[in-house]
């Protein structure tokens, strides 16, 4: 674990806010550094406990953030609270505004990664768009893929196949993107920035409320959230025993 991460059940997490998140990523742009930032919440926690590969893959990513509530209540409960919430819908924005150089969108249903592209330039004229690809990473070659977007000039990727396929995608493929010097995980963003899914009102997200209103538009994710009381009783553990 990086030194001066915050250890949730064994996963370190960046001591960021939005803006903070925002400008290290900017920063590390603009010094050509690569960067590989993981979006996490406490369903990606639990999949770690399980899977050595994906736990290993966490250890070495350049900037982990705190994408849920959960997350943020876990590091106060082990008196080491982080200083707030990283949502992926907020932080792609956020980066895109500064960041110099094309984005390559990948993922999602057909469709969605062009609208959501279209809303991203809206947002931010001066920004350009390398490409789009749909599909999932069961149904496609990485070699083509990697083509496509070494072809397209994309100096930041934005994957969308959900977690943890989008993290293990951009392990095994960004050090063979010379030209890609950011690349994030950002699971339904896309679907959110295309309209696909209603977005919670402001006071909903101040209080930390995102999770129930997803869960009430979108019944089935009920079966992923299953595992919340474990992850909380392990965080309890934790705090007790420390570990």
């Amino acid at each position: 674990m990086a030194p001066g991460r915050v250890n949730i059940l064994g996963v370190g997490f960046d001591r960021v806010d939005l803006a903070a998140a925002a400008e290290r990523i900017i920063e590390r742009h603009a010094a050509e550094q690569r960067t590989f930032v993981i979006t996490a919440n406490p369903e990606f926690v639990m999949l770690t406990r399980r899977d050595a590969e994906l736990a290993k893959i966490a250890r070495a990513a350049d900037l982990v953030v705190a994408d849920g509530t959960g997350i943020l209540v876990a590091s106060r409960v082990l008196h080491d609270p982080l200083p707030g919430r990283v949502p992926g819908r907020l932080l792609v924005p956020a980066v895109l505004q500064l960041v110099s150089g094309p984005v390559f969108l990948l993922g999602a249903a057909p469709g969605v990664a062009e609208r959501a592209a279209a809303t991203l330039v809206r947002r931010t004229p001066s920004l350009q768009v390398a490409g789009t690809h749909a599909g999932s990473p069961a149904e496609e070659d990485e070699e083509a893929i990697r083509e496509r977007i070494q072809a397209a000039g994309a100096r930041v990727l934005l994957v969308a196949y959900g977690m943890p396929a989008q993290e293990r995608w951009i392990a095994r493929n960004l050090p063979l993107l010379p030209s890609v010097r950011t690349a994030i995980g950002v699971g339904g963003v896309f679907d959110q920035l295309a309209g696909r899914v209603r977005l919670p009102p402001r006071l909903v997200h101040a209080i930390g409320l995102e999770w129930l209103w997803r869960l009430a538009f979108e019944p089935r994710r009920w079966r992923r959230q299953r595992v919340l009381p474990v992850f909380a009783v392990l965080v309890a553990r934790q705090r007790i025993i420390g570990r």
